[in-house]
C-alpha cells in the first residue's frame, strides 16, 4: 500500500505518516538535497543470473515493520524502508568511483563483506573503480589506497581480520570528505559498530552540507551484537561458535579434577549476548555472569554460595562471564574513567579477579583446594574466518547496501529486520546500545538452562527481608515503648476508688 499523508524531511528525519498509525523511518535520498539529478535504467534487467526472477525489483512502497508481533487493535507502528534493487538507478557504471573502509575492532566476516562488496558493485552494476582505504577513518587523509578488483578479494574471505587494516579513532569529518572530493568518490562504504556509524553519519552531513554526489552508507559491525534495530550483527553466530571450544576445554579441565572449576571470559564490554548465546548452546555451563544482570559473591543467594553447591552435587563446575560483567565489584589502579581511541571505558581483567577471589574464598572460609582454570579466548574468537552462516548474512548485507546507494539512498545502514533486508537511518542506530534484556524470555531459558540464581532478583529478596526484619523490630521497640509509656502513666495517676 502506497505511504500517504504527511512528510517531514530533514537531514536527520524523514517521516512519512500513513493511515492506520503507519510510520514510515525513511533514509535520506541524494534528490533531497541535489534538484534535477539524471536516472537510468538498472542493467540487472539485463543480467542473465537474474533472468528468472520473478518480480525481481523491490516496489517502491515496500517497507518492513520494526515489530511483527501486534494485537488485533494495535497500530502499524514503524516500518524501515525495504532493500533490494530498483528499476531506476542514480549512477551509471563509468562514473562510479567507491571506497571501503573498516574501523574498530577486528570481527568474523569483515573480509567477506569488503569481498562481496568488490564483487556485487563489479559483477552486478559494472562497477570497475573501487578503492580499499587503509587504516580506518585516518586512512582518508594519511594512508595508501588499494586498488580493489574481484582477483584481488577472490580468496580473502578465507581469512580472518580484515585485508584494508582497521584502528581506531581518527575521525577528522572535515578531512574526510575533503580526501573524498579530492579523489573524486561518490559512494563510500563504511563498516564498523556504533562509534563508526556515528562517524559515517558526521561525514554524510558534512556531504550533504556541502551539495556532494556522494551516497554514504553503513554496514553494521560489532562482535558483541550491540548494535539496535537489526536482529543480529555479522561475525556474532561465528563468535558463538568458536566460544563452544573455549567452553568444551572449560567442562573437559573441569570434570577431570576434584572440585574443579572452569572459568571463561568471554567478549561483551556492554552487553552479554556471546555469553548468554554460548551458554545456552553449550548446555556444559552452570553460571553465566553478564553486564545486564549485577551478581555479589557473598551471603545467601550469591555466587559463592551456587559455586558451593554445585561442587557438593556434581564434583565440579563451568562459569562463563562476559568481559564487562560485575566491574562495579573491582576496585584497583586502573582510572575508571580513562577511555580507549573509540570512547570506551577501559575494563579491568574481571576474569583474572573473579578466580582469584573463589581461590581465596574456598581456601580461606572453607578449607577447600579448589582446581580452577581460567581460560580467555577473547581474541582468538573475533580474529576466525565467518563461518558458512555468517557468510550468508555479509553477502546479503553488502549486495543490499550497494542496490541502495545505486538507486541513489545515503545516510543510512544496511541490516536485517524481522528477518528483511532494510534500510536504517543513522540515527535510528547510534540512538542506543543493544542489550541484554533479563525481564526477557530468552535471559529466563538461560537461568532455566543453568538452573543459576537470578542473583538480582536473590539481592533483593535479602535487602527486602532485611528492610521488613527493620521495620518489624522497630514496631515491636515503638510498641514497646508505648506499652511501656502506658503503663508508667497509669502508675503515676492516683488511684480512684
Amino acid at each position: 500500500m502506497a505511504a500517504t499523508g504527511n512528510n517531514i524531511h530533514n537531514s536527520n528525519a524523514k517521516i512519512v505518516l500513513g493511515d492506520a498509525g503507519y510510520v514510515l523511518e525513511d533514509v535520506p535520498h541524494l534528490s533531497d538535497y541535489i534538484s534535477d539529478l539524471p536516472t537510468y535504467s538498472n542493467p540487472l534487467q539485463d543480467n542473465p543470473a537474474y533472468s528468472v526472477v520473478k518480480q525481481y525489483f523491490v516496489h517502491v512502497d515496500d517497507t518492513v515493520p520494526q515489530k511483527v508481533v501486534v494485537h488485533k487493535n494495535s497500530p502499524r507502528g514503524i516500518h524501515f524502508r525495504r532493500a533490494g534493487p530498483r528499476q531506476r538507478i542514480y549512477f551509471k557504471a563509468d562514473e562510479v568511483h567507491a571506497c571501503i573502509v573498516t574501523c574498530g575492532g577486528l570481527c568474523p566476516g569483515l573480509n567477506t563483506v569488503i569481498r562481496e562488496l568488490v564483487c556485487g558493485l563489479y559483477n552486478m552494476y559494472g562497477v570497475k573503480k573501487v578503492l580499499g582505504i587503509e587504516g580506518g577513518y585516518r586512512g582518508f587523509y594519511s594512508k595508501n589506497t588499494i586498488h580493489l578488483t574481484p582477483k584481488f578479494v577472490n580468496d580473502i574471505h578465507k581469512r580472518g581480520g580484515t585485508v584494508l587494516g582497521t584502528s581506531r579513532g581518527g575521525h577528522d569529518t572535515s578531512k574526510i570528505v575533503d580526501s573524498i572530493q579530492d579523489r573524486g568518490i561518490n559512494q563510500v562504504y563504511i563498516i564498523g559498530g556504533d562509534g563508526t556509524q556515528r562517524g559515517a553519519s558526521a561525514i554524510y552531513e558534512e556531504v550533504r552540507r556541502r551539495g556532494l554526489k556522494v551516497a554514504v552508507v553503513g554496514i553494521p559491525k560489532t562482535i558483541d551484537n550491540d548494535i539496535p534495530i537489526i536482529d543480529k550483527s555479522f561475525g556474532f553466530d561465528s563468535a558463538v561458535e568458536e566460544a563452544q571450544r573455549a567452553i568444551n576445554a572449560a567442562h573437559v579441565e573441569s570434570e577431570s579434577m576434584e572440585n574443579g572449576i572452569g572459568l571463561v571470559k568471554l567478549m561483551g564490554r556492554y552487553c552479554g549476548f556471546i555469553a548468554m548465546y554460548a551458554t545456552l548452546a553449550s548446555r556444559d555451563v552452570d553460571c553465566c555472569l553478564i553486564p545486564e544482570s549485577p551478581f555479589y559473591l557473598e551471603g545467601p543467594g550469591g555466587l559463592y554460595e551456587y559455586i558451593s553447591r554445585c561442587l557438593k552435587d556434581n564434583g565440579h563446575m563451568v562459569i562463563v562471564i562476559a568481559e564487562g560483567a560485575g566491574q562495579e565489584l573491582l576496585s584497583g589502579s586502573l582510572d575508571s574513567d580513562k577511555l580507549d581511541a573509540s570512547g570506551n571505558k577501559l575494563l579491568q581483567d574481571v576474569g583474572l579477579w573473579i578466580s582469584q577471589k573463589i581461590k581465596d574464598h574456598f581456601s580461606k572460609e572453607h578449607k577447600m583446594t579448589i582446581n580452577l582454570k581460567y581460560i580467555d579466548p577473547t581474541y582468538m574468537i573475533r580474529a576466525i574466518p565467518s563461518n558458512a552462516s555468517d557468510n550468508v548474512y555479509c553477502t546479503l548485507l553488502a549486495q543490499s547496501a550497494i542496490h541502495g546507494a545505486m538507486a541513489g539512498y545515503t545516510g543510512y545502514t544496511s541490516g536485517l529486520v524481522n528477518g528483511r533486508q532494510t534500510y536504517i537511518p543513522f540515527y535510528r542506530i547510534t540512538e542506543k546500545q543493544n542489550k541484554v534484556v533479563i525481564t526477557d524470555r530468552m535471559w529466563a531459558r538461560l537461568l532455566s538452562s543453568t538452573n543459576q540464581p537470578s542473583f538480582l532478583i536473590q539481592k533483593d529478596a535479602v535487602a527486602e527481608e532485611l528492610k521488613e526484619e527493620e521495620t518489624t523490630n522497630k514496631l515491636d521497640d515503638d510498641n514497646n515503648n508505648n506499652t511501656n509509656n502506658i503503663e508508667d502513666e497509669t502508675m503515676s495517676k492516683p488511684s480512684v476508688m
